[in-house]
């Protein structure tokens, strides 16, 4: 049976989980919010959507799923909104924060004993690009897709939700809120704040050490390329999962200041043992299989500087999807190769490798 869903909020995320949704139920309607006209236009003139508003409360009593894809003040601001409506009786509704717990909880206090179910979620998945004009019917491919059941989540809720984003794709996968908000804490919000510091630190210091621009490359572009990311959302981020980023914060400091204490006194075995540790942990971590946030697979090409030389390598992939190329020109101390090409999944990074390696003698390297 067909159903009507509603996506409030048509940026990235919103947008492109319209167009999965439409990918494997093409009958169903899909009505969509936005504050903005330029998205709504955008979404209903490419079809991802069938009617449009900017009164969200408007088109609320007529969907049988409700997703939030919006910034997290606001989607607390709107469970509060839907609390007040007539809904649908057993209406799922459902968001895409990346902290869990305010919402969760907010959504146990508001809508307690109305006739309506709720399950936090949150698709691991984004990219630089922002907008319904850079929507992708494939973003979510292997990316995990978090649900975070409450109170408020009845046994068949999740299937539904399954269902539901087929088209999107991504791996489906259950926790708790507060463990949610326990891991990203560490493996996604803390990096973040690193990365950041780690930009702020190095402006102050190139204002009297110049070349430090220069060759700031490698290692130091894969760690800061995060610091690029929407302030906005990371300040809500950061502000509603405080107490545990605090926590990380800390023990971080702890850790920095245990490496410090070895190079002061010049302990030769821990400061080794420090990094072999490290080398062997990443190794060890799933890391290596991708599917998180921000996920692609990277190839390194050590090519020759002749001409057309980078045209020959795109012409031998032609037909495969690259996500990203990038040439490495300049400080390549810790670069595994000039050209790096980036792909969304294994298959399209094993078939270049393969393709590249056969037809030229030049090194190729995973990461």
């Amino acid at each position: 049976m067909a159903k009507t869903i509603y996506i409030a909020g048509l940026g990235l995320i919103g947008a492109s989980m319209a167009l999965g949704i439409k990918r494997d139920h093409p009958d169903y309607e899909i009505l969509g919010y936005n504050r903005s006209q330029a998205s709504r236009d955008i979404a209903l003139e490419r079809g991802m959507i069938d009617r449009a508003t900017d009164d969200f409360a408007s088109f609320a009593p007529l969907a049988d799923i409700i997703i939030l894809t919006l910034p997290i003040k606001q989607t607390i601001a709107f469970i509060k909104v839907l609390a007040n409506l007539d809904l649908k009786e057993g209406v799922i509704i459902s968001d895409a924060g990346s902290t869990k717990s305010a919402i969760v909880d907010a959504a146990e206090q508001y809508l307690a004993g109305k006739p309506v179910r709720f399950v936090g979620a949150h698709p691991m998945a984004g990219s630089h690009k922002t907008g319904a004009s850079s929507a992708d019917v494939n973003l979510f491919e292997n990316a995990y897709y978090i649900f975070t059941p409450s109170s408020l989540t009845s046994p068949d809720t999740l299937e539904e939700m399954k269902d539901l984003l087929s088209g999107l794709h991504a791996r489906f996968i259950e926790i708790d809120a507060k463990e949610h908000d326990q891991v990203t804490s560490q493996i996604s919000h803390f990096p973040h704040i690193l990365a950041s510091s780690l930009m702020e630190q190095t402006a102050i210091y190139a204002q009297e050490h110049e070349m430090a621009r220069r060759f700031a490359a490698g290692g130091f572009r894969d760690m800061t390329r995060i610091a690029e990311s929407e302030p906005g959302m990371w300040t809500s981020i950061l502000l509603s999962n405080r107490e545990t980023i605090l926590e990380r914060i800390e023990d971080f400091k702890e850790r920095l200041d245990g490496i410090g204490q070895a190079i002061s006194k010049g302990e030769e075995e821990q400061i080794w043992n420090f990094f072999n540790q490290a080398r062997d942990q990443r190794q060890a971590m799933e890391i290596h299989k991708r599917g998180g946030v921000d996920s692609s697979y990277d190839l390194y090409v050590d090519v020759p500087d002749e001409e057309d030389v980078i045209l020959r390598i795109l012409e031998l992939l032609r037909g495969t999807s690259l996500v990203n190329i990038h040439i490495n020109e300049e400080n390549r101390e810790d670069v595994h190769g000039i050209l790096q090409i980036s792909f969304k999944n294994a298959q399209d990074l094993e078939r270049a490798e393969r393709l590249i390696s056969e037809n030229t003698d030049y090194t190729v390297v995973i990461k």
